[in-house]
């Protein structure tokens, strides 16, 4: 057993999220129901997270975890007719098929359940969170995430939810929902500031999803491009605040900083996801990252490059976020007032999003423009409620 004072919270972090979805996997396959399978491994993540910090990681953490959720179970197949059938099941070592964690996978995700419910499902489920942990990430009730989740099971045994991986002519639209729940993982926690590091540890989850995800089906080039997306992002974490937390936005970043180990394994998924010639959005937007990765200096930056890429991606997934990201691009092989125009066709569109205003004014100033740009940082400032942007748009409208 490692001493207490070796078991961090990125160990502890680490360890239940490798070994929650497993244990969760196997006692779904021995007690045939997902509430009940849940709720034992909540348990014993529980009891993990309330043990091991005094005690020490045990060298087996994951007999540890079955062993507390083995004893719970008991209690509840004494209640089954089969019993002694279950039990025999219901003995160490438990080691799940690897599709069986993919069968958990798309029943957190199943389309019937709302979008919330699924990343809460997801995260105390497959990723072994806490639903106090869940609710700190997201800054909302821990009555909330709780509600979530109950719902949610009880909407997968009312509705006869399946255990399973879907059929061939299914499973492509059933991954998009999975993929979208890990990258709105990536987003909330990318997205966050340096003082919620809760929420910043949701980058690991996603990461770790989408790493799982592309050892069960390897051949998805979608999975594997999300999956050099999450690293490229990750490889900038360390660049992306100062000291004392504020934002660096990304053309003031030291580079030297970024994780170029990250980078080339980023490089290499999509090498291998390019040659099936299947491309997706999010092959696009690691393509894209991955420009501005590959650069060593923002002078270096293949505007070009972004341009088409972005012509790439709003032809397969057309969106007004994209059409300003390519707008920005714009902005540095036609200039700033090609740019402009293009964002004059978004306004009513995005009327409400504080980064369109904040791209304005930009191009406001760059036009000879600075009363209009600060009028429309002022915007951009009312829009957010994120601290570290607030705190770049207040010294912009005090400074330019």
């Amino acid at each position: 057993m490692r001493p207490a004072s070796d078991a961090s919270h990125a160990e502890l972090a680490r360890v239940v999220r490798e070994h929650a979805g497993r244990l969760a996997a196997s006692l779904m396959r021995v007690t045939g129901d997902f509430a009940t399978a849940e709720d034992l491994v909540q348990d014993a993540v529980l009891a993990a997270l309330q043990h091991w910090p005094v005690e020490g990681i045990p060298d087996r953490p994951d007999a540890w975890l079955f062993t507390v959720a083995r004893r719970r179970g008991l209690d509840v197949l004494r209640r089954e007719s089969n019993y002694r059938t279950k039990l025999a099941q219901l003995q160490w070592p438990v080691q799940p098929e690897p599709d069986e964690r993919l069968r958990l996978i798309f029943t957190c995700c199943h389309p019937a359940l709302p979008q919330a419910a699924q990343i809460a499902l997801t995260l105390r489920v497959v990723c072994g969170l806490t639903t106090a942990q869940i609710a700190r990430a997201f800054l909302v009730r821990e009555s909330t995430v709780a509600q979530r989740i109950t719902r949610a099971k009880r909407k997968i045994t009312e509705a006869g939810i399946p255990y399973r991986i879907p059929d061939a002519e299914d499973l492509t639209e059933r991954l998009t929902e999975v993929l979208t729940v890990i990258y709105l993982l990536l987003n909330e926690g990318y997205l966050s500031t340096a003082a919620h590091a809760e929420s910043r540890d949701l980058v690991d989850d996603a990461e770790w999803l989408a790493a799982l995800l592309h050892q069960l089906i390897p051949t998805e080039p979608e999975v594997a491009g999300l999956l050099a997306l999450i690293r490229l992002h990750r490889a900038r974490v360390a660049a992306r605040f100062d000291s004392e937390g504020g934002l660096v936005l990304l053309r003031d970043q030291d580079r030297s900083l970024w994780d170029r180990v990250a980078i080339t394994d980023a490089a290499r998924l999509l090498t291998r996801a390019a040659r099936q010639r299947r491309p997706g959005p999010y092959q696009l937007q690691a393509a894209i990252v991955a420009c501005h990765a590959e650069a060593e200096r923002w002078e270096d930056t293949d505007w070009q490059q972004i341009v088409l890429l972005y012509d790439m991606l709003l032809h397969l997934a057309p969106s007004p976020v994209t059409r300003l990201h390519r707008a920005i691009a714009l902005r540095y092989t036609a200039g700033p007032q090609a740019a402009m125009s293009e964002l004059d066709n978004l306004a009513d569109t995005l009327d409400s999003y504080h980064l369109y205003h904040a791209t304005r004014a930009d191009l406001l100033r760059e036009l000879g423009q600075p009363d209009r740009g600060r009028a429309a940082d002022r915007r951009a400032l009312e829009l957010t409620a994120n601290p570290a942007e607030q705190a770049v748009l207040q010294q912009r409208i005090t400074w330019t």
